[in-house]
């Protein structure tokens, strides 16, 4: 694997130790190139391999939802990683405490972990890097180009990270190489969960119920994987923006939580029959949009304040503060999905219910939240709580990021001015009835169950 894909955390001599790969981001064994470089480290310094994930409670505004889909997927890792004598360790509580406690114990003599832009995420690695005295490398496991290759800076719109993007795509889209032999644990090293116990740890809100449409789990992730390619790519580009049409991947809970490698992803659509012109159209959103979003978090700290907005956009924000707003709505009506606008309410059940709004929607949904919101700040939070509460793929760059285009035109250009809104890119009920059915997709989302 290319050296570019990992940067040093902290410079040393590897002591004699195990290989620790620290898993947060890319929950998965196979096609995971942190795993296979730790792997590779195992190897060349005749070492067993550890893989250990701090379970930490209180996760933004993650639920019941998100951490017991995550918890599935984790138990069948284990069981994968088992296979190839890799134990799997389930620490709990904060990794600048458990995390470094375990290291001690387990003598490591080097530390390897995967990459997230997110602030907590960064924390979380800047704690541990300060408390240890072994190698510490990271691994940009998620992004088919490496985020620091991609770009040196925040890039102002996709179509400016696009070229960079796919100049470097030859260099970095390569199938995965097989994982290398290494010592096996010796028994005081054996896997230590208690998945019980951690259900106990989490005390999270369970109001927000688990969702049965979707399975977590990297065997579950690749029969979506390919379902979509065999019923939905061949018509992805005409029917993607239509809620109604089901035409989407479904593969954005797996990319989020790591059941699924983006690079293995973009390899099977590109091995795939489908048409040049439904592979370009979805390798645009999985690659160009996706890692555009990684490119924005990294490089802007701020991306949950008014702040990230582009300067015309908080100019023109700021200009159209005093407009008067009617209906204005609170946050608890918002969460109820009770406006008097049916096609929102509609988004907000289908994300309340199944943990998925679709994506066109999404956009419409996000600003809305403005036009109804006393201020472009209470609009960002609004959102961000709503989507991150509900969202299976919530808590992500992509998310923020495109909550971010929706309420303060990141990565968007100025538009017509109008009342609210300034020059943010307004949407409407008569936009949509133009593109799908809108009565359809509300009585899509009127029932109890998810479909």
């Amino acid at each position: 694997m290319s050296d570019k894909r990992v940067r040093t955390l902290k410079d040393g001599i590897a002591k004699p130790g195990p290989v620790v790969y620290w898993m947060s981001r890319d929950q998965r064994m196979r096609d995971n190139w942190a795993l296979t470089f730790a792997a590779q480290l195992a190897a060349q310094y005749h070492e067993p391999l550890l893989v250990a994930f701090c379970l930490a409670p209180r996760f933004l505004d993650a639920t019941t939802r998100q951490y017991r889909f995550m918890i599935k997927g984790l138990a069948e890792l284990e069981k994968d990683l088992a296979r190839s004598a890799i134990p799997f360790h389930l620490l709990l509580g904060p990794p600048g405490e458990v995390l470094v406690d375990f290291l001690r114990r387990s003598k490591a003599g080097t530390l390897v972990t995967d990459f997230d832009p997110l602030r907590i995420k960064t924390n979380w690695v800047e704690s541990v890097a300060e408390a240890i005295d072994a190698p510490f490398y990271q691994v940009d496991a998620h992004n088919i180009v490496p985020c620091w290759e991609a770009s040196p800076k925040q890039e102002y719109a996709a179509y400016t990270f696009r070229p960079k993007i796919h100049r470097r795509l030859p260099e970095f889209l390569e199938e995965f190489p097989s994982m290398p032999r290494f010592p096996p644990p010796p028994a005081e090293l054996s896997a230590s969960t208690d998945w019980d116990r951690a259900e106990r740890f989490l005390r999270v809100d369970p109001s927000v119920e688990e969702v049965d449409w979707l399975q977590p789990g990297e065997q579950a992730a690749r029969r979506t994987l390919e379902d979509f390619i065999r019923h939905r790519l061949p018509v992805y580009n005409a029917k993607r923006n239509d809620p109604v049409a089901r035409a989407q991947s479904n593969l954005s809970p797996y990319l989020h939580f790591g059941h699924l490698s983006a690079q293995r992803v973009a390899l099977e659509v590109n091995r795939s029959k489908a048409s040049a012109e439904n592979t370009e159209a979805f390798l645009e959103e999985l690659v160009v949009r996706r890692e555009l979003s990684d490119n924005f978090c990294f490089h802007n700290p701020d991306y949950t304040s008014f702040k990230a907005f582009p300067r015309w956009a908080r100019e023109t924000l700021d200009a159209h503060r005093d407009d008067p707003r009617d209906p204005l709505y609170t946050r608890e009506r918002l969460e109820a999905g009770t406006t008097h606008d049916e096609l929102w309410n509609a988004a907000q059940r289908e994300m309340a219910r199944t943990g998925k709004m679709h994506g066109y929607m999404r956009m419409y949904w996000g600003k809305k939240i403005l036009e109804w919101s006393p201020s472009p700040e209470d609009a960002l939070r609004i959102a961000i709580h709503l989507n991150d509460r509900y969202q299976l793929d919530g808590r992500d760059p992509n998310g923020y990021v495109g909550i971010l285009w929706s309420i303060g035109g990141v990565h968007d250009r100025a538009w017509k001015e109008r009342a609210v809104f300034g020059k943010i890119r307004y949407m409407s009920d008569k936009g949509c009835r133009s593109k799908f059915n809108v009565q359809a997709y509300i009585e899509m989302n009127s029932g109890e169950k998810a479909s």
